[in-house]
Formats: structure tokens, sequence, C-alpha cells
């Protein structure tokens, strides 16, 4: 990764982008005995091939392989998964911005690819029980708001949301891999179950400097001032506006959605009781690989274990740093700062500031307040239906004695239960590659194969079989003496040719 960011040209990127491919390829695979690691990092090797630089980015419709690279290690998915190779494709198209401005239309390629992302990637994390899969779908929703911010030619914001958004979720993704080894000391070894947040529940008790890092991240992640992410996504989000309106309206409300389904994650992770002890297992007593038998009595003090918290403070640390301008005085003066650098650089006097300063401070705090007050209602949305996950039903029974019973409530019904199973299979994304590439080309290949058999080598073993019989039906004729017929043939030519090489020479 340092080499690819401080590469020089393109050829040198190319050359540090294939090794970090192979790298995610042979990290995601660690575990390979395990049958769904080593498909998943055979789709990820595959899936970049073919989209290779968009591809690394998880952006649409090459967005399959990231989910299911969480079957890596934690601390890869933190690291690489999360923060720097997946933001590589980022990072290169920011670099070649130059290049694909003097283009509307690629521009506008961009800006359509990432807003698409960043619907579709919340959306697809509101259904999700696999903690890393929840995270990993919103990493390819906040990667959205930074292709959207490089097609509105807004390049700095996406840079700046790719460092803040780095920290956030490294941060999330180390604290679920805590979570997932607390949980690993009750189900035992099942990434099914230790990393499915069904089984989860009450662990704030159990990892409180966990439970307070992963809460930090979630609110960096969903823009509550004064944290890292807040600064980045709001300036995305007002430049929306000066882009495209229907773009502005999408990514307002996916700031609402990114608040509702990271708090659900929470709140299903450390909120309500420990629901494992709900569910009835049965296992040997020896540890196997799937084993997944309760340790009874073990449970309060394995559960307690702190598993590297060192990396969850320093990250936490990270995510309550404000922005600040590098540079002096003569820098500062000299280029055009945003609200953000004009209330944060120490070399401006806020007691001076001209008019346009005041307006555009008026029209920060004016988008900052929207902004926090969408993410407020998308958190208040999920205290409503997942605090604790034992009361949801009677939170969900309080709202539908304010509805109607009628045929629109019926409708409405359908509606939900459509897009929540819509989202639960992960938008039938990959269903549709199994169908058409997986079965389109296996059964090219069964075609190709009949053809090769039946028609190539039908029309080979034909001909010859065609010989052989006419040459046993003509080794009859002439009384059975075909064969000296044949030989005197053959000398009668010999000889002719050894007469007319004498005459001629």
């Amino acid at each position: 990764m340092l080499g690819l960011v401080t590469s020089c040209n393109l050829i040198q990127i190319y050359i540090f982008w294939e090794l970090v491919g192979m790298c995610s390829y042979l990290l995601i695979g660690f575990w390979f005995t395990r049958p769904a690691a080593a498909n998943a990092c055979q789709k990820a090797f595959v899936t970049n091939r073919i989209g290779d630089f968009v591809a690394k980015s998880a952006q649409f419709p090459l967005n399959v392989w990231l989910p299911d690279a969480m079957e890596g290690p934690t601390p890869i998915s933190a690291v690489i998964h999360a923060a720097t190779m997946v933001a590589t494709g980022i990072f290169l198209v920011a670099r070649l911005l130059p290049l694909f401005i003097v283009i509307p239309y690629i521009m506008n390629l961009i800006s359509f690819i990432g807003i698409i992302m960043v619907l579709l990637g919340a959306t697809l994390a509101l259904s999700q029980n696999d903690i890393k899969r929840g995270l990993a779908y919103s990493t390819m929703s906040q990667l959205g708001y930074m292709m959207l911010a490089l097609g509105m030619g807004s390049y700095r914001a996406a840079l700046f949301h790719l460092i803040t958004h780095a920290y956030s979720k490294a941060l999330l993704f180390l604290a679920s891999g805590s979570i997932i080894h607390s949980m690993e000391a009750i189900v035992g070894y099942s990434p099914e179950k230790s990393q499915n947040m069904v089984f989860m529940g009450g662990l704030k008790k159990h990892v409180p400097v966990t439970r307070i890092a992963f809460l930090v991240g979630t609110l960096s992640l969903c823009g509550i001032p004064p944290l890292a992410c807040f600064w980045s996504k709001d300036e995305i989000l007002s430049d929306s506006w000066l882009s495209s309106p229907i773009f502005a309206i999408i990514a307002w409300s996916n700031a609402g959605l990114t608040a509702f389904y990271m708090f659900r994650i929470y709140l299903l992770t450390f909120e309500g009781h420990l629901n494992v002890h709900f569910q009835k297992y049965s296992g040997k007593k020896s540890s196997s690989f799937y084993s997944i038998k309760l340790w009874g009595k073990e449970e309060q003090k394995i559960i307690n274990r702190n598993f590297r918290l060192f990396p969850l403070l320093t990250l936490t640390m990270n995510n309550n740093e404000q922005p600040y301008t590098i540079g002096g005085k003569k820098e500062a003066q000299g280029m055009h700062l945003d609200i953000v650098s004009k209330l944060l650089t120490p070399s401006i006097n806020l007691l001076h500031q001209n008019s346009n300063d005041f307006e555009d401070s008026y029209q920060f705090f004016k988008n900052a307040t929207f902004s926090v007050s969408i993410a407020c209602f998308g958190i208040f949305t999920a205290f409503l239906l997942y605090k604790p996950f034992y009361s949801s039903a009677q939170n969900l029974n309080l709202l539908n004695s304010f509805v109607k019973r009628g045929p629109k409530r019926i409708l409405l019904d359908k509606m939900i239960y459509l897009i929540y199973d819509w989202s639960y299979n992960r938008g039938y994304i990959d269903m549709f590659y199994s169908i058409s590439l997986t079965k389109g080309i296996r059964g090219l290949a069964e075609l190709t194969h009949f053809f090769d058999r039946r028609v190539i080598d039908g029309i080979t073993n034909r001909v010859g079989i065609t010989s052989f019989f006419v040459g046993e039906s003509v080794k009859y004729l002439g009384g059975s003496r075909i064969s000296f017929y044949l030989l005197l043939y053959l000398v009668y030519v010999f000889i002719f040719l050894v007469i007319s090489y004498f005459i001629l020479f």
C-alpha cells in the first residue's frame, strides 16, 4: 500500500496494485480448509481480475466480493477490506481526476455509480445478521459517498472522507473482532454463530471498553459532531446540492439509513440480554472444528478477557480528532479554505470575518443541523425498534396500534416484507450472477463440449469409419484378389519411375 500511494507513475501503481490484490486473495483464504473462505478468495480474485481498478473499491456492479471477503481474519478485514485496499480505487480516481474532468460523461458516470452504491450498500445492510457483513455493506455505502464526491469534482471532500472513514471503520472492525472472540467463549469456534447478532445482546457489561470504542465509531460514522466523519460527510452532503438535487436527496436520506443500520448493529450487540441462552445447542465435549457447546459457569470468566484493547483506544482517540489545516499563515491566506478550515485555522481572526465568511458560516451550520437531525431521526427509529431486542415486538405492536387495519395496511406490510426479503438476500445480485454468469458459462461449456464431441470428432470419426467400410467392401471385388492387384500396380509404378529417371537423366 505504501508503494502504491507513493508511486509517481501508472506503471508502478499497476505493479503495487497487483501485489495488493495478491495479498488480499491470500489473506481472504487464510483459513483455506473452510469451504466458505476458499470460495470467497476465489470469488474476490476473479471479480478483481474482471473489473480490476473499479472492482477493488467494490463498486456496482462488481461489489459482490467484499461481503464474502469477511471470511478472512477480522484484523485483515479492518486494515485491508475497510481502510486501505478497498479504498485504492477511490485514491486512483482522485489522482486521475484532472484526466476525467475534461470528459463530462465520465464524471456523470462516476457520480451515478457512487449514488447507486450509497443507496445499495445502506439498504443491504438493514437486514444483515452477520456483524462483519453488516459493516462490509456499510463500507460499500461510504465508498459510494467518496465516489459521488469525486464525480461532482469535490476531490478534497472525497479524500477527507476516505481518511476519516478509515479510522472509524477500522475501529468498528477491530471492536467486532473483540466481540466475536468473546462470543466464541460461549458458542465455540463457529463463524455462523459467533458473528450472528441474533445470538448477541447484553455484552456491554462484559466488554465495556469494546462497547465504548464501538459506540464512538458508530457515532462518528453516523455523522454526529464533533467526531471525525461528521466533518467529511457533511461537506459531501453540502456539495451534492451543487451537482444534482436528485443525488442530493438520496445522499441526505442515506444519512438517516446509515444511522439506523449502525445503531441496529450496536443495539443488537450490546443492549438487552444475551440471546444465546434462549437457543438450544447440542455438541460433543471434545473441541471440534465447529464446536457449539455451551461452557456454562466459565462464561463470566472468559468473556471478560480483554482482547488487544490498545488499538481500540488508539483509533477511538483518532476518531475524536478535529480536522485542521497544515501550513503557516502565508499558506492559509493564499488558498481558498472551506468553512471548517476557516473555523479551525489559528492564523485567521474570526472576529474580523467579511460578509461572505458569515454567509458561509450560516450555510454550514444550517446544513450541519439538517444532517444531524436526519441522523438523530435514524438513531431514534433504531432505538424504537431494537432497544432492547426482546421488546421490539412490543414496540411494533405500539406502532401497529396507531395504524388502522385495512387494504392499505396489508399492502404496506407486503411492501415491507418484499424490501426486507430483498435486503436479506443481498439484492439478489449474487443470485443473478449465479444464474446468468455461472450457469450461463457452464451451459456454454457443455454446449461447446457437445459440439466438439458430436460434431467435430463425429465428422473425423465418420470419415475414418466410412473409409474402413469402403475398403472392406472393395477388397472382395475381383475374385478377392484386390490386394494382389494393388501390389502389381505399385510394382509397375516403381518400374515406370526407374525407367523415366534413366531416360531423363
